[in-house]
């Protein structure tokens, strides 16, 4: 079975193994019947779109070369004078014939457009499910080509309205407050879009923040008068009017019914979800060996960590970063927007930066390496339940260098000099007893700092003051 992968660098897998689709032009023609969606492409189509204005003389021997050469790559068992089954003839050209689950880019757009009959939850499960398909920036080897550009665009803005839904379905479930990060992530990445200036502002408004709700509908309009001279759309205005009014409606939902509580038996209990059996059976050892920790479960990909949850209602998630069917930090959000979550700490044995970075905002609460000593996860884990947050250092490194460059940074929110010390060393990845043993003073007096500062600055956790750090540039190499 082949894999076929647009949704980020171009590529065809077999099991588990990427294969070798020769050159970019080569890869082009595969590319190209990949975007016609099964449909067959004529020869002369394919040459005027590869060549665009200046095709070469030879030409249609060239695209004939190619087809053979690819076949032989998706199909190396094919008998020789066997037809095809993956790149087949199609006179007058050639086509692309593969399941759906089997081609990202179909798989994607399905998922998108499928419809749940009003089931959030659904909607929910089928949205990080596409939204996981993305690796990268869709079609980038072929941006000089009009047609991948066309279809680049069209993908990416079927992501934001995915995105969009996804979002607007765990609002309307009453998990607004896991979801603002994110929220103005999006809004300010993409300005012009009203529907993440509404979003913004309902989730702000379901977790009492009514003036930063309309705060955020004014910077909407400053937005569109600036880059367009337009005012707020309709359902921008109506929303800002129903907001002034406190209008019943954007209440949301009634609260959910109480959830199951934990079990009460004074026993930290964890879930361990690594798509590597190796892992879990490590991390079982180190975790059963320690007194007051027990691992309750186990899953191999994120779809499973979450049911692992909901079913065993841990204290603690040990999460991968990278698993397949739903990453990890896609199971991390649906997990984190739930009642009563648990704690989450993602594992790595270094993701990218965007996946470090997306997790943090997202409200995990820490970051360990797979390779850490026991006694440093099992640290992370006590530390998480506690309230604290245990960022392993060589994670913070790899951070810190992501955000090097930035210029002249500002203390946001009139932080003191005092609490800009305490902001990077949280940043730093230093725990309370650590930042005390630093400044010489004792640790519940920085406890209480902590607190304070995520009060003040209405941040959801302590993770996010690391996020504060390295988006105002606080922390830089070398601090």
């Amino acid at each position: 079975m082949v894999i076929l992968r647009a949704l980020g660098p171009f590529q065809a897998v077999s099991d588990g193994r990427p294969l070798d689709l020769g050159g970019q032009r080569q890869q082009a023609v595969l590319a190209r019947l990949l975007v016609a969606g099964g449909r067959a492409i004529p020869v002369s189509t394919l040459i005027d779109e590869l060549w665009p204005g200046r095709p070469p003389v030879q030409a249609l021997s060239t695209i004939q070369g190619y087809v053979s050469r690819l076949r032989r790559a998706l199909e190396p068992g094919r008998a020789p004078r066997e037809e095809a089954g993956v790149l087949v003839s199609a006179p007058p050209g050639y086509a692309l014939r593969a399941d759906l689950a089997d081609v990202d880019v179909w798989h994607f757009e399905h998922l998108v457009k499928r419809d749940d009959a009003g089931d959030l939850e659904a909607t929910l499960t089928r949205l990080d499910t596409a939204l996981a398909l993305w690796r990268g920036p869709a079609l980038a080897e072929f941006g000089d080509l009009a047609w991948a550009q066309a279809e680049a665009q069209r993908l990416g803005d079927l992501r934001l309205i995915a995105i969009e839904r996804r979002a607007d379905a765990a609002v309307r479930l009453g998990r607004s407050a896991a979801l603002i990060p994110d929220l103005e992530a999006h809004a300010s990445a993409h300005p012009l879009r009203e529907e993440s200036w509404r979003l913004l502002a309902v989730a702000l408004y379901r977790v009492g923040r009514q003036a930063d709700a309309l705060g955020a509908l004014r910077r909407a309009r400053d937005v569109l008068r600036d880059d367009l001279g337009l005012d707020l759309g309709p359902t921008l205005q109506r929303l800002e009017q129903d907001i002034l009014g406190q209008a019943a409606h954007l209440d949301g939902p009634a609260p959910a019914a109480p959830v199951v509580a934990r079990p009460a038996t004074g026993v930290l209990r964890v879930v361990v979800a690594d798509d590597q059996a190796l892992v879990r059976t490590g991390l079982k050892v180190v975790l059963d060996s320690e007194p007051g920790l027990e691992m309750v479960a186990e899953a191999e990909n994120g779809e499973q960590a979450i049911q692992q949850v909901q079913l065993t209602r841990p204290d603690v998630v040990l999460m991968d970063i990278q698993m397949p069917r739903l990453d990890g930090l896609a199971a991390a959000r649906r997990i984190l927007a739930g009642n009563d979550p648990p704690k989450v700490i993602m594992m790595t044995t270094f993701g990218t930066d965007e996946n470090l970075y997306s997790a943090l905002r997202a409200g995990v609460s820490g970051f360990v390496l797979k390779t850490s000593a026991p006694e440093q996860l099992i640290a992370a884990v006590r530390a998480a339940v506690a309230g604290d947050a245990l960022i392993d250092p060589a994670v913070t490194t790899h951070l810190i260098a992501a955000f090097a460059g930035r210029q002249n940074p500002a203390a946001p929110g009139g932080l003191s000099d005092t609490e800009v010390d305490l902001v990077r060393l949280i940043a730093r990845g230093f725990t309370n007893r650590q930042i005390a043993v630093t400044l010489a003073v004792e640790e519940s007096e920085v406890a209480a700092e902590v607190a304070g500062l995520l009060k003040r600055l209405d941040l959801i956790d302590r993770a996010q003051l690391v996020v504060l750090a390295y988006e105002s540039g606080l922390v830089s190499p070398g601090t």
